[in-house]
């Protein structure tokens, strides 16, 4: 098992890289096999997220080529063969070969995937989609059988606006016969940047980033180019690290209307930025913060992936603040180490209740998941004295080289295995 230790209470000034976008990256890969060529993707993030979708690459007899930042995936001599579960359960997006396999085989078989336990997250909407297309599905203990004679295009409409969803109903339906139309589709940029890449293979994909997407199947993807954008959640930790911390704290290569409602919340907060074309600079923050309340959504709203990291900064605030989970029925589960580290929240519901500003202090606490694993960072450099933080490897999955970038602007980090 891999630890962090943090000794808390540093300023931190310079400036912070972020990198190519996680929740990007893990369907860009599974997307890659449906070109009968080769794709090469720049700016991928070297976390264990990427490493595990490359070990399914590797199952699936393709060729990965990886140098700094970019994979290089041919599918010359790929074989459609069935994904075990050892594979699936390392993380959530191996989902995405479900739809990616069946689009180009017309079958797939590999078993549920695995990924943080934040909550119910059935795959029900991706398989409606795929038998709208005109796939069968069989569940043997696990196991997932899809398969089609024929994919052609349909209107599905989307119960929920899921990112997971529409990426994959995407991704089978780019070879479907016909035109498919997703209705209520998730908008987050992730999907456009999906989008953009399958387009630059030869598919015919217009809409992506609003909530109708219009698809006009091709019998054939060819070789390209493509760029990851760079991580929203990744930039938001570190601007929230900065709202904490930082004095200065600039965060480089961000878009940041992709982080437009964590901004104005911050602002709301009292929080100084400079906010410019790719980059925000975290100014410092007053001596008093006031106390706001958020509510997660989908994309354009406040993001899920943020809440955790952000009920740290309102530990700070004066007054009570109120953080809503709408999304995810299990995201709370970095609160009760929190309190160990001080602060005073309470929950009903899906709300939690913070009562501050509260000192933080040190003491040994879980990374539950990755996004409470960015959370216990967060509170590890703003408390006093030295925070342990078991269960790091979560953390790993979704940030490159987070230890190093958090070293090099002062803090004292360390990642260490027991």
């Amino acid at each position: 098992m891999k630890i962090i230790e943090i000794e808390g209470g540093r300023q931190l000034s310079g400036t912070i890289r972020v990198s190519g976008a996680k929740n990007a990256t893990v369907a860009l890969i599974p997307a890659a096999i449906l070109t009968d060529e080769e794709a090469t993707i720049c700016n991928v993030p070297e976390i264990t997220d990427t490493d595990a979708l490359c070990d399914i690459l590797k199952i699936l007899n393709v060729k990965v080529n990886r140098s700094t930042e970019s994979l290089v995936i041919n599918t010359k001599d790929m074989k459609n063969v069935s994904i075990e579960e050892e594979y699936s359960k390392k993380l959530r997006a191996s989902y995405y070969f479900m739809g990616a396999l069946l689009g180009k085989y017309k079958k797939v078989e590999m078993y549920f995937p695995g990924g943080c336990s934040i909550g119910a997250r059935p795959i029900n909407l991706h398989l409606k989609g795929f038998e709208a297309l005109g796939a069968t599905i069989t569940n043997e203990k696990n196991k997932y059988i899809v398969e089609a004679k024929e994919l052609k295009g349909a209107n599905i409409y989307l119960d929920f606006a899921s990112v997971g969803a529409t990426i994959n109903i995407m991704l089978a339906a780019v070879r479907a016969k016909g035109k498919t139309i997703i209705d209520n589709a998730a908008k987050e940029p992730e999907i456009v940047n999906v989008a953009t890449f399958l387009n630059n293979m030869g598919a015919k994909i217009q809409g992506a980033g609003t909530s109708t997407i219009k698809i006009e199947g091709v019998d054939h993807l060819h070789k390209c180019f493509h760029e990851v954008i760079p991580d929203r959640i990744e930039a938001g930790t570190y601007i929230i690290i900065g709202a904490l911390c930082g004095n200065p704290l600039k965060i480089d290569n961000v878009i940041p209307e992709h982080v437009d409602a964590l901004i104005s919340k911050l602002e709301e907060l009292g929080i100084n930025m400079e906010v410019g074309l790719d980059y925000v600079t975290v100014l410092n923050s007053p001596e008093i913060l006031k106390a706001t309340n958020i509510k997660t959504a989908v994309f354009p709203g406040f993001a899920t992936d943020l809440q955790q990291p952000f009920t740290v900064l309102l530990t700070q605030a004066e007054g009570r603040s109120k953080v809503t989970e709408t999304i995810f029925e299990n995201r709370f589960m970095h609160i009760p180490y929190l309190k160990a580290l001080g602060a005073d929240i309470t929950i009903k519901n899906q709300t939690a209740t913070i009562d501050g500003p509260t000192k933080l202090k040190g003491t040994e606490v879980v990374a539950t998941d990755l996004r409470a694993g960015a959370a216990m960072v967060a509170a590890g450099l703003k408390a006093e004295g030295k925070t342990t933080i078991t269960n790091a490897e979560h953390i790993l999955r979704g940030y490159e080289q987070i230890i190093e970038k958090l070293t090099a602007v002062g803090a004292k980090i360390r990642i260490k295995e027991i």
